[in-house]
């Protein structure tokens, strides 16, 4: 498999893995809580899987950081655009969350403390992916 095909396959199952997660987000059951989820706001008691704080905004969020990979992931500079992007997009959403109070009403997505430290893994894996697949040959 040549370079192009590798990281424009590696957006492309990034991306749905965050449609995955935004349609997830609307699932009771899945998503506990579900009758506390609010548009926005540290107020959403709903959880994915029990764990990462969601609200309607932040499951919108997922899907159209998923729809925008797809549209990216046609071409090799718009998959790692997208990987590398992303990345420095979900570093930047971690320092905020680890700045800001989570009862604060700047955590308008929301985010707790899982959602910061999976916000840093998955800055630190997209721009791995988007570096060491994206190589130019």
């Amino acid at each position: 498999m040549n370079a192009t095909a590798l990281v424009r396959r590696v957006a492309v199952a990034v991306s749905a893995v965050f449609l995955l997660v935004g349609v997830l987000g609307f699932v009771p059951g899945i998503t506990t809580n579900y009758d506390s989820m609010k548009f926005a706001g540290h107020e959403s008691g709903a959880e994915l899987l029990g764990i990462f704080q969601v609200s309607v905004l932040h499951n919108i969020v997922h899907l159209l950081f998923g729809i925008v990979g797809l549209m990216l992931a046609r071409t090799l500079d718009g998959a790692r655009l997208y990987l590398i992007g992303g990345g420095a997009v979900y570093l930047a959403l971690w320092l905020y969350g680890l700045i800001i109070g989570h009862d604060s009403p700047a955590n308008f997505v929301p985010l707790n403390g899982a959602d910061d430290w999976l916000h840093f893994f998955l800055g630190v894996g997209m721009i791995a992916l988007g570096l060491l697949t994206g190589r130019r040959r």
